[in-house]
């Protein structure tokens, strides 16, 4: 899944990750994303850090409350690369932190890292 308010960065996202022959849901924004985390529980969960109405960092903590996807993996998406975004985002439960524009390589990485984790466990 693909929360980002940035229609350009949620289709890169998709057309990468299409072309690796994984399925994608797109999200504009936090709202967005619950509903559709419930109805198609994905793999791993690639979210924007700022949005408008519910930023990354809320999704992220409120994605992780739920007992049912504490385990599904959240990779905070940003165009800051900091110490403290990364260090807020592992205080609510994020798994990794990617910064955009990403590439084609360090997102499928990504997928490729978490999707193996879950093949073992």
């Amino acid at each position: 899944m693909v929360i980002d308010d940035s229609n350009t960065i949620r289709r890169s996202a998709e057309i990468f990750l299409v072309k690796a022959g994984c399925e994608v849901i797109l999200a504009e924004d936090g709202f967005d994303a619950l509903s559709k985390i419930a109805d198609h529980q994905p793999d791993v969960i690639f979210v924007d850090i700022m949005m408008p109405r519910l930023d990354g960092y809320q999704t992220c903590a409120l994605i992780k409350k739920n007992p049912k996807f504490k385990a599904t993996p959240v990779i905070m998406l940003s165009s800051k690369d900091g110490l403290f975004d990364r260090a807020r985002g592992r205080m609510v439960g994020s798994d990794e932190y990617l910064t955009k524009p990403f590439t084609k390589e360090s997102l499928l990485k990504t997928v490729g890292q978490y999707m193996a984790q879950r093949s073992v466990s």
